[in-house]
């Protein structure tokens, strides 16, 4: 079967088999490359940065979005940890959240918001790269402080944007959004 202008058309089932392309793609120009670690990110804005943090680990449990091999996303539960400057995503093996990352990196994650509509500190979600960490030694030193079930995967994050979300005198609605070499900008609205 030809395509208009006598162009062959693609078999039914190519958008399945299709590789979705990475580079470039969901990062603002300005940010592709500009990704930092978690210290970076909390010496550039430590208020921010330490609200955020605050609201991870206050819950042990968080909602991880990472991309299909389709493009489609999938969302997990993940616990997290922050421990020397970065912050790290543990993954049991083979896991589909863990084959994601190894095959497209980017990711968002969600703080717990907590047990009732509350939600103190505000709503907290921060998005970025996933690198998988192979390094015998980072690995050790990371399980003599967690002690996770072993074998796993374990993943450093580069952040390119982090966003908390909270209400304001019962009035505005205020979003925080950092982006790295940008300040904090904060939005309100009634």
């Amino acid at each position: 079967m030809k395509m208009p202008g006598g162009t062959p058309a693609p078999p039914p089932n190519a958008a399945k088999r299709r590789r979705i392309p990475t580079e470039d793609v969901g990062y603002r120009h300005h940010t592709r490359g500009m990704a930092t670690n978690w210290a970076a990110f909390a010496a550039a804005e430590p208020d921010l940065a330490t609200t955020v943090e605050q609201r991870f680990r206050a819950f042990p449990h968080h909602v991880l979005v990472t991309l299909r091999g389709d493009g489609s996303p999938r969302t997990t539960g993940l616990e997290v940890r922050f421990l020397n400057g970065e912050l790290w995503l543990g993954m049991m093996p083979g896991s589909l959240k863990a084959l994601d990352l190894r095959r497209d990196p980017r990711f968002a994650l969600q703080a717990n918001p907590g047990p009732d509509t509350a939600m103190a500190g505000g709503d907290a979600r921060i998005a970025g790269r996933a690198v998988e960490v192979e390094d015998p030694e980072v690995k050790g030193a990371y399980v003599k402080e967690v002690e996770p079930p072993q074998p796993f995967h374990l993943f450093r994050t580069e952040l390119t944007e982090v966003v908390r979300t909270f209400v304001e005198d019962d009035t505005f609605l205020v979003v925080q959004v950092w982006k790295p070499g940008e300040p904090v900008r904060t939005l309100r609205r009634a």
